[in-house]
């Protein structure tokens, strides 16, 4: 996937949010806000909850009111950069079919958003950019349509099994989401998970669709990413309600398609000198390799507590047209470097005789800051 390490930040959030909307979407997600009336679904272990429900009937489409909440950027974290719709969070509508395709409009100050999908490409129309974005999807040898038969209890059993290896999974508990009878579950890693606290799910009992989806950060209570929305309705959707119509004049950016399994070309030896000690800041270097464009990955440590270090060529002005150059700067021992921090990890670009290095983890910034320092 050689286009990623080519893409805008802009593009590349684009491309986020809509990999996040089409997988939520393709779930048939209706992601429910708050607690509701209605009475609660019976008691179950988690794998005979998630089997009856992946075992009812499909439902013939899908509305809702949605919210999409993004409190991924701390305040001061993105000074001075362009934000969209995609990057604010918004509030909107979601249409979806029993076929696969949908659509998710959003609206806030930012400007609006729509997103549309179907088995072989996602349109997302950012309005505050005026630039349709498009990505090809690699094909399926089934069609949408064909759900194929539900896993057995089993057979679920045994996939909590091996997830119970890397993460722990709680107890289904019974709830009311929305008004509708459900299960939630909340699952956190096992092992070193960064700055992951959890992720939690409740979906629908009496369907296949999930009703609520959080991520949160370490001791926080309240999400860093959520989709929210009410007034759920299953029924038939029309197709002109999962389509896009973008005004004349726009402009269109294509994010490449997937390779669909063929290799990529052998990338080249970087022809610079690599930075990449046996450990840093106690992480030991579990990986180096040469990457395009004459680049080197180096990682330190493993899960979601590694460090991942990229290093290439600087390319002559890159430093004052990089595309983190609009960020808040950090002072590197002489250097001025360009910080992106969130509540789940942070990135730090920066550039040191001739070599460009982005670093980014799972950490606090200060952590990040003291593993780029020791990058010598």
């Amino acid at each position: 996937m050689r286009y990623l390490r080519t893409l805008s930040t802009r593009s590349l959030a684009v491309l986020v949010v809509a990999v996040l909307a089409l997988v939520v979407g393709g779930a048939a997600i209706a992601v429910a806000a708050g607690r509701g009336n209605s009475p609660t679904p019976p008691p179950k272990p988690l794998a005979e909850a998630l089997h009856d429900s992946l075992a009812a009937p499909d439902i013939p489409g899908l509305t809702a009111r949605i919210r999409f909440t993004n409190h991924l950027f701390p305040s001061g974290s993105l000074v001075g950069a362009n934000l969209s719709t995609l990057l604010s969070g918004a509030s909107g509508r979601l249409w979806l079919t029993n076929d696969g395709r949908g659509r998710l409009e959003l609206q806030s100050d930012a400007g609006d958003a729509q997103i549309m999908w179907n088995d072989g490409e996602v349109t997302v129309y950012d309005a505050s950019a005026n630039t349709v974005y498009k990505l090809k999807l690699p094909s399926s040898s089934s069609p949408a349509t064909d759900k194929g038969p539900a896993p057995s209890v089993a057979e679920i059993n045994d996939f909590l099994t091996k997830l119970g290896e890397q993460a722990d999974v709680s107890a289904a508990r019974p709830t009311d989401v929305g008004g509708r009878p459900a299960y939630s579950v909340k699952i956190s890693p096992k092992h070193d998970g960064g700055l992951l606290g959890y992720a939690e799910l409740a979906w629908d009992a009496a369907h296949s669709v999930p009703l609520r989806i959080g991520i949160y950060a370490q001791g926080s209570s309240r999400p860093v990413l959520q989709l929210a929305a009410t007034n759920v309705s299953y029924g038939s959707v029309p197709s002109a309600d999962v389509t896009i119509t973008p005004p004349p004049g726009v402009k269109t950016v294509d994010l490449g398609a997937p390779s669909g399994g063929k290799p990529e070309a052998p990338a080249t030896k970087p022809d610079f000198d690599v930075v990449a000690p046996d450990s840093l800041v106690g992480l030991p270097r579990k990986d180096m390799r040469a990457i395009g464009n004459g680049g080197e990955l180096i990682v330190y440590g493993q899960d979601l507590g590694a460090i991942v270090v990229v290093e290439h060529k600087a390319q002559s002005g890159t430093q004052g047209n990089s595309i983190l150059s609009a960020l808040p700067t950090v002072a590197l021992d002489g250097l001025t470097g360009h910080e992106l921090a969130t509540q789940l990890g942070t990135a730090i670009q920066w550039t040191r005789n001739g070599v460009s290095y982005v670093l980014v983890g799972s950490l606090p910034p200060a952590a990040a800051e003291s593993a780029a320092r020791a990058l010598k």
